[in-house]
């Protein structure tokens, strides 16, 4: 199912799945009581966790998000999305992908599924216990992931999470294991030193800049488009951080990175920064560069979110009624994301590497022979092994591709409709025997 989910992807499963017994075969297993979306999970955090194992550290970001479901009469068994109010429906899920040292997924290592439920009466989130809340989802999946790099003691992950993630139970969590961390600060947190009590963003001000670079900041909305001067400060901390259940205080050593542009943000814009919190080392100024290059791959989670809910996966348009059989979906669809999202990565990172980095003989050949088919006239297509961004390049062109719209590298949405095209021929060519003779 995920193999023909891969070669047509789509939210729904009658676009997936062509013949009538395909479809319901599909339908039989989706709606069967004996098979269980966490069996899938950690079936697909296994295969993930061996990807990982040729690594000495992966990065691991950690994300929450909303799958936003048609659900007109209210009638499925699904929960609020946004505010209560805005009466959106869907479901919650918080997950996790493993990116490798040189930023390339290698795939989702877990996911956390629930639906709300509406507050009966007020209840602040201070007043619940990090068990009972939401929080408890971004505990399990840290675990998870834990527990399926058991078997890989030699790889060790280094957790990336947003801003959501700064709150002391997570950050609790996170310092109580053995493993790397880094969060976004969301706060000018308390910090206790030697002469009382301070903020961080004052501590780290007196520090001496360890480090300086510059980053390419691309347009968006209240931002131009600039070169944009960055500073770097680091230093070690006592965090003074506070239960608001039972105004319990304790104390986190952590190691705090401050990076800050620095005489190149216009006037009417706020310059760009970072606060973040690790356990990483920062003795040296390449090691506050890792710290920061391993934020960066936070991104990475975003990427996954649009290919797989509203990109090429488009889970959000699933028509299936219940809530299990929508979840099991859904993970045989991150599947399919992350395998869009590697393809697009390694032709961005590895451009030089043989395309058989990802793409089987079949898969090659059958991108050769379809691109042949539609190559300009003043074109030339060798039998030799392209590269990653060549094949990459070349397929994405056959789902539309042609870099007038963004002026950048191919993105997820023309690679998936590509791989369509060249999956079908790829079955083709590998049932005929033709694939291995022609290589």
């Amino acid at each position: 199912m995920a193999a023909t989910a891969l070669s047509r992807p789509a939210g729904r499963v009658s676009d997936v799945f062509i013949d009538d017994a395909e479809r319901q075969g599909a339908y039989d297993f989706l709606e069967s009581a004996a098979v269980h979306a966490d069996a899938l999970v950690v079936a697909m955090g296994e295969a993930c966790a061996r990807r990982c194992a040729e690594h000495r550290y992966v990065f691991v970001p950690v994300d929450g998000t909303s799958v936003t479901l048609t659900d007109a009469r209210r009638s499925k068994d699904f929960g609020a999305i946004g505010t209560y109010q805005a009466g959106a429906r869907g479901l919650k899920v918080v997950d996790a992908i493993a990116v490798s040292p040189t930023g390339i997924p290698l795939g989702c290592f877990a996911l956390r599924w629930w639906a709300r439920t509406a507050p009966v009466g007020p209840s602040p989130s201070y007043t619940r216990s990090a068990r009972q809340s939401e929080t408890q989802h971004w505990l399990a999946v840290i675990d998870e992931v834990r527990e399926q790099l058991r078997a890989h003691p030699d790889t060790r992950p280094w957790f990336q999470l947003d801003r959501e993630a700064d709150g002391w139970a997570k950050l609790e969590h996170l310092s109580a294991g053995s493993d790397l961390f880094t969060v976004r600060s969301s706060w000018n947190r308390r910090v206790r030193t030697k002469r009382g009590r301070s903020y961080l963003r004052e501590v780290l001000r007196r520090r001496e800049p360890c480090g300086s670079y510059l980053l390419q900041v691309p347009a968006g909305r209240d931002r131009s488009a600039r070169l944009a001067c960055m500073q770097m400060r680091a230093a070690t901390v006592t965090l003074d951080l506070r239960d608001k259940q039972t105004s319990q205080h304790w104390t986190l050593v952590v190691n705090a990175v401050w990076t800050r542009e620095v005489g190149t943000a216009p006037s009417s814009e706020q310059p760009v920064e970072w606060l973040l919190l690790t356990n990483a080392s920062i003795a040296e100024a390449a090691d506050v560069e890792l710290v920061l290059r391993g934020y960066a791959q936070r991104w990475r989670i975003e990427d996954f979110h649009k290919t797989w809910k509203s990109g090429v996966c488009d889970v959000e348009s699933t028509q299936l009624r219940a809530r299990s059989h929508v979840i099991k979906w859904a993970t045989l669809l991150a599947a399919v994301a992350t395998r869009v999202e590697r393809l697009k990565h390694l032709a961005r990172e590895m451009p030089d590497a043989p395309a058989s980095v990802e793409l089987s003989d079949a898969e090659i050949q059958a991108t050769i022979l379809l691109k042949r088919e539609y190559k300009k006239r003043t074109e030339t297509i060798p039998d030799s092994m392209p590269t990653i961004a060549q094949a990459t390049y070349w397929i994405a062109q056959l789902g539309g591709y042609t870099g007038k719209s963004s002026g950048g590298p191919p993105g997820s949405v023309t690679i998936g409709r590509g791989l369509r095209d060249v999956l079908v021929a790829a079955r083709l060519l590998a049932n005929l025997g033709i694939a291995k003779k022609k290589r």
